[in-house]
Formats: C-alpha cells, sequence, structure tokens
C-alpha cells in the first residue's frame, strides 16, 4: 500500500480469533455427543423381553418352562415378532400370528405387550435422533459463523491502514468550512477501493452539511466519493461519523412483474433489491412451497431472513446456509424455499450467481442470451446443502434476468430453456421494469390460459456511470 500504513496484530482481532477457536471447539463438542441410532440397543431388547415376562408370563403357569428350558425359542419368537412389526406393522404376517397361537397360551397379551415395548423403544429412537439433528444443526451454525467472523476480521484487518498526511489535508479542508474532526478512519477494499469514515461535528452555531464533508474529503484525496443511500444530511454540535465511500464504477435499474396462481393476488414468490457495503448490491428471488399465504409467508420470511443476514455483513452462501439450517432444525415437517440471488459489484462489473434449488438466470447482452442452470436443493430440506454459484462480467447495457419455476412450467417441457431466451432475444426494450412485464406477458400468450404456478420475472440492468 503506497499511500498509507497498514496496520496488523490487534489485540482485538485476535480476540476475537479466540472467540472463533471457542465456537469451533464447542462445533465439535456437540457432534461428538451421542450420535443417530438406526436400530433398537441390546438393552432395549432386553427391556422389552423383561416388561413382557413382568406383565404377562409372571402369572403364567407355563413362565418357568418358556423363561427356562425353552429360553431359547422363547427370545426367537419374539424377535421373530418385532422383525414382523418392523416390516408389517401392528398387524403382522399370518405365519408370525400362527408360530406365536402355538407356542403360547397367553398370545394376544403376549404380542400386545411386546408391540408396547416396541412402539416406546422406537420412539425413544426418533427422539434421540431429533436431538441428534438439532445438535447437528446447531454444531452447522456455529462452525459456519465461526468461518465468518474469523475471516471477517482477517478481511477488516488487511483493510485498515493509515495515512497521516491525507487525514491532516482533510481535517485542514473542513476546519475551513467550520467543522472539527475528531478522528478519520481509513478503510481499503480488495479491489483498491477507498471507504473513509470522519467523526466531525460543526464548530459553530451554523450547522453544516455532509456534502461539505464529502466534497473535502474528495478533494483531498483525489478520487470521487459518495455517500450511502441512508445516510443523514446536517452536521450538528455533537459527533457524528460521515461514511465517505468511493464512487462505483456501474450503476443499476431494477424492474419486476408478477402473477399469482390462478391470477390470485397473494404469491408465494418474493424478492428484494438490496444495497450492501463494499459497493455490492443484491438482487434475491425466493419462490415458497406451493402457493398461496402459506408459501407467501415462507418466502417472505426467507427475504427478510437474508436482508437481516446480509446487511449484517454475513457472506451470501454463508447466509443461505445458515438461514437453511434454521429452517430445518426449527420444525419437523418439510416446508422448502428455492434462493435465488444475484450480487452485482459495482466497482468492476461482475456479478456472481447464486442458487439452492432456483430456476434457470438468462444474461442479455447485445448479441446473445446465455441461460444458467442449476441442480442444487431448495432450502429447508437437508441439514447440508449444495449451493451453486458462477460468476460473470458484465458490460454496459447488459441485463439479468432472474425467473421463479411457474415461468418456465408455463412453456413445453424441454423448450423451455430455449423458448425463454428467444422471448429475450426478441426485446429491444431498455427499460427493466418494461422488460420484466413484456416477458410475463409473453409467456402468459404463449399458454393462452390462467397461470397454473405464482410467476415472478425480476430483471436488472447495468451501465457504465
Amino acid at each position: 500500500m503506497n499511500e498509507g500504513q497498514a496496520l496488523h496484530g490487534s489485540p482485538y482481532v485476535e480476540q476475537i480469533e479466540k472467540y472463533a477457536d471457542s465456537l469451533k471447539q464447542l462445533s465439535r463438542t456437540f457432534l461428538d455427543l451421542e450420535e443417530k441410532k438406526m436400530s433398537f440397543s441390546s438393552e432395549e431388547i432386553d427391556n422389552m423381553f423383561a416388561r413382557v415376562r413382568e406383565k404377562v408370563c409372571g402369572k403364567c403357569e407355563k413362565c418357568g418352562w418358556c423363561w427356562g428350558e425353552n429360553f431359547i425359542h422363547t427370545y426367537q419368537m419374539g424377535y421373530e415378532i418385532l422383525s414382523a412389526v418392523d416390516h408389517y406393522g401392528n398387524e403382522l404376517n399370518t405365519e408370525v400370528k400362527r408360530k406365536l397361537m402355538q407356542r403360547c397360551i397367553m398370545a394376544p397379551r403376549f404380542l400386545r405387550e411386546m408391540l408396547t415395548g416396541f412402539h416406546e423403544a422406537r420412539q425413544n429412537i426418533i427422539w434421540v435422533n431429533r436431538m441428534a439433528r438439532s445438535r447437528e444443526s446447531c454444531a452447522i451454525q456455529m462452525d459456519t459463523f465461526a468461518d465468518m467472523i474469523r475471516n471477517t476480521t482477517r478481511e477488516l484487518e488487511n483493510s485498515i491502514f493509515t495515512d497521516e498526511r491525507l487525514e491532516k489535508k482533510i481535517s485542514g479542508a473542513l476546519r475551513k468550512k467550520g467543522m472539527r474532526v475528531l478522528y478519520t478512519h481509513f478503510f481499503m477494499n480488495a479491489e483498491g477501493k477507498y471507504e473513509i469514515h470522519v467523526t466531525v461535528r460543526s464548530m459553530g452555531k451554523q450547522k453544516g452539511t455532509v456534502k461539505e464533508v464529502v466534497r473535502a474529503v474528495t478533494e483531498a484525496a483525489g478520487r470521487k466519493f459518495v455517500l450511502p443511500g441512508d445516510s443523514a444530511r446536517m452536521v450538528g454540535q455533537e459527533y457524528m461519523t460521515v461514511v465517505c465511500m468511493e464512487g462505483p464504477a456501474f450503476y443499476t435499474m431494477q424492474g419486476a412483474a408478477r402473477i399469482g396462481k390462478g391470477c390470485a393476488q397473494i404469491s408465494g414468490d418474493n424478492f428484494s433489491l438490496m444495497d450492501m457495503p463494499g459497493g455490492k448490491q443484491v438482487a434475491a428471488l425466493s419462490d415458497g412451497m406451493g402457493s398461496g399465504e402459506n408459501a407467501c409467508r415462507e418466502s417472505t420470511m426467507v427475504i427478510e431472513l437474508l436482508e437481516e443476514l446480509l446487511s449484517a455483513g454475513f457472506p451470501e452462501k454463508t447466509a443461505i446456509q445458515m438461514i437453511n439450517t434454521t429452517l430445518v432444525m426449527g420444525r419437523e415437517e418439510i416446508h422448502y424455499s428455492t434462493v435465488d440471488m444475484t450480487v452485482f459489484d459495482l466497482y468492476t462489473g461482475e456479478c456472481e450467481i447464486i442458487k439452492a434449488g432456483a430456476s434457470s438466470t438468462f444474461i442479455k447482452k447485445k448479441d446473445a442470451v446465455e441461460h444458467l442452470s442449476s441442480s442444487s436443493l431448495p432450502i429447508g430440506v437437508m441439514n447440508h446443502i449444495e449451493i451453486d454459484s458462477v460468476k460473470r462480467s458484465l458490460e454496459n447495457g447488459d441485463f439479468v434476468i432472474m425467473v421463479t419455476d411457474g415461468v418456465l412450467d408455463a412453456l413445453p417441457v424441454g423448450e423451455q430453456d430455449i423458448l425463454l431466451e428467444t422471448i429475450i432475444q426478441g426485446s429491444d426494450i431498455c427499460n427493466p421494469k418494461e422488460m420484466a412485464h413484456h416477458i410475463l406477458e409473453q409467456v402468459l400468450a404463449w399458454t393462452g390460459k390462467e397461470p397454473a404456478d405464482d410467476m415472478t420475472v425480476l430483471v436488472v440492468g447495468i451501465w457504465k456511470e
């Protein structure tokens, strides 16, 4: 770094590394506890036989013979019953019932107690496995979180630098505007772009503006800086921190069109467009299982969790994995949702397309349309899922088109991707919202009937500043 000196070996970073190590150790401890059970233990089987002997055979005149001289045959009969229950359920099969009636004078009660013991032991296995799955899910969450904070801490440590000369220039420029600087912190991201945090206040009664702060930083650094979208406008008498980010080379515009199953007002598809730190923007689309209110509730929850985690700084794939684990761990029945995400880097023009069970994404360039598909599972099905991702470089005037399954499923099987490519390629529309509505209208016109599933088209166009 030519213009400043990097900072390393921070005690705060070392402390956070220790936190991450502790989380890793907790994760291993969770995984080392009782594992999932696939069959009854010998102790559980012995308890079943002891139960029958106590409650049924103890009052039978043949108890001594059955559990003495004929002990092996009695156990063998019990094992045959357990095996038959496992295969046929409580009704067993005719042969097992016949054998039991021949060997036991209290056959109905013997069978009833064996079945009760079997179901209690099996319920115990279900609970043990449920606990094991929960521990495994917690372990995955802790392990993922540990990796995330460790990586983020290292990235942050590498991004911090000092530049006394620039710091003095910024302080001097703002002093001339009637503002006093308390702190100035410098950061540089992986692409070499600056982010400068200036803690400042107005010295007189007249308030300054954050735009003046940004202009002063721009002039002092010789780089173009902009404000995040949610910044305050005025600098008052109390110290406040103004975040100045080096301006990106690209900007995007977005548009969406959607319709519910059977033209219903409520759609099971939901989407979000988010501005992220580091000059990134995210377009996320989720399709809940089924349609209507339940599907809408599922996809809304996924989108809201994504917004929360991504805005907090979680990496995209980490956020998806953590939401997946939460959904799997949180309930017994399966409710899955797809996740389709495109992350735009507005500094470089590159985009990363990330999918979990989602439909194809299309990239429209001046002379061609590329479609990108995925074979991954949606979230909410299994603890461990594969998340597909691919990166593409975008140019001025390119479009990324994201659709839910309902759009492609409305087209003939085997020709879906090709037909949608043709529809996209045949459009000269440059407005993302108009393009989204055009694509949806063309698909609906092709089917000639009401939507058989929720349908959403999300279009993002990218241009140079």
